[in-house]
């Protein structure tokens, strides 16, 4: 899917609406994310704070959860809003965990533009690398 395909406009509206459902009283700093699943549907997430701070959710968390709630699938398309709506990149950690979920060449809209998920994490490891290895027995 090409990135003239994918309908930014809805994917920044679903993050903008996931992020005013943030609960960030800690940072103050409410996150929204919406993803593109190659079936059609828009899933979103936002980041879910805790008063022990490194048990926080971030929004890319709850958007996989959402993903394999709602009847799994791989994602094609991304998109990630801070609390004024600005574009963000997803932490590394995240950036793995959309990696696993994502379909070859899921797009993102970074801040520095549209980029594939091997263009944010190169030389990923995941299930397309377990797939290749078992493939060579």
């Amino acid at each position: 899917m090409s990135a003239e395909e994918i309908d930014w406009s809805a994917l920044r509206d679903a993050a903008v609406e996931a992020m005013q459902r943030a609960y960030a009283p800690y940072s103050e700093f409410p996150v929204g994310a919406a993803a593109l699943v190659d079936d059609g549907r828009i899933i979103a997430g936002c980041n879910v704070e805790n008063a022990s701070y490194g048990v926080g959710l971030c929004a890319e968390c709850t958007l996989v959860g959402q993903l394999q709630l709602t009847g799994g699938g791989k994602l094609v398309a991304f998109d990630c809003v801070d609390g004024r709506g600005n574009t963000l990149m997803p932490c590394g950690r995240c950036r793995q965990l959309l990696f696993e979920a994502s379909a070859p060449g899921m797009l993102l809209n970074t801040v520095s533009g549209v980029k594939t998920i091997e263009e944010v994490l190169p030389d990923a490891f995941g299930p397309r690398t377990l797939e290749a290895y078992a493939a060579q027995e």
